[in-house]
């Protein structure tokens, strides 16, 4: 019979930094027995806040059968199972077969967020993605690849709504973006590529648009890093006239403030 108090925690690790990891992932890894974390995106620097007698193991060279099967025989003996994923696990982790598997195994388990790459980016190039009358959503995307995106959310199609956009897992696609982006943003439009945001490496380059795919090539940028564009970018870097906010503004009225009289 399972242990319903102990649940296996799906955490989010952050985009790098072990600082930037919440207080509750941060606990869940001082009291884990088994720390699972995913080798190939997660650095090992996150890997600080574990117990003194935590296992860790890198799931970069498992299957999915062999990760639950590890986590199945833990619980078993219950022991306090974490799954560290990169980011916020809800966002390209990958959880929801774990979870399923898990659920049919009558394993219990809780998601705790994290910080994403899209979040962490912003933070350092002083930027808010969403601009009164200027923008007012923000799409985290990707390009098909090996992992196919429906047709309903290609690329040109989310491209087309010119709104702020961070593009994932796609840098090594960057020739395809750069002819879509070119298209829908502008050649002359300002993007950043934001290569390992708040690692030890981190790099963010800012580039016009027809010139992503040179920037990425003279700076050998092939994995790790996000494509964000839209008008945001051009006006963290003071190329947008802004209009301000009505919420700090003095002339208008709201459930905390009263408008100023002139």
């Amino acid at each position: 019979m399972n242990n319903t108090e102990n649940k296996v925690i799906f955490a989010g690790a952050g985009p790098g930094d072990p600082e930037l990891m919440t207080i509750k992932s941060m606990r869940a890894l001082e009291s884990a027995d088994l720390i699972i974390y995913a080798g190939s995106l997660v650095p090992e620097a996150v890997l600080c806040w574990k117990g003194s007698h935590s296992e860790t193991i890198s799931s970069a060279g498992m299957n999915l059968d062999q990760i639950i099967a590890r986590i199945k025989d833990s619980h078993a003996l219950d022991k306090r199972v974490v799954r560290l994923h990169t980011g916020d696990p809800s966002l390209y982790g990958a959880i929801f077969e774990q979870i399923r598997e898990l659920q049919k195994l009558g394993i219990p388990y809780e998601v705790l967020p994290g910080v994403t790459a899209a979040f962490a980016a912003a933070s350092r190039m002083g930027m808010e993605y969403t601009l009164p009358e200027v923008t007012q959503t923000l799409i985290l995307t990707r390009i098909s690849g090996r992992t196919p995106v429906p047709e309903s959310e290609n690329l040109e199609k989310l491209a087309a709504i010119k709104a702020s956009m961070a593009i994932y897992l796609s840098i090594g696609h960057a020739k395809k973006i750069q002819k879509i982006l070119e298209t829908h943003y502008g050649k002359e439009s300002l993007c950043a590529i934001a290569y390992k945001v708040s690692h030890p490496e981190e790099q963010i380059f800012y580039t016009q648009t027809q010139d992503l795919l040179k920037t990425c090539e003279e700076n050998d940028i092939t994995r790790h890093a996000l494509i964000i564009v839209g008008k945001a970018v051009e006006a963290s870097r003071g190329n947008t006239d802004l209009i301000q906010s009505k919420l700090y503004d003095p002339g208008f009225s709201h459930g905390y403030r009263n408008a100023s009289q002139k």
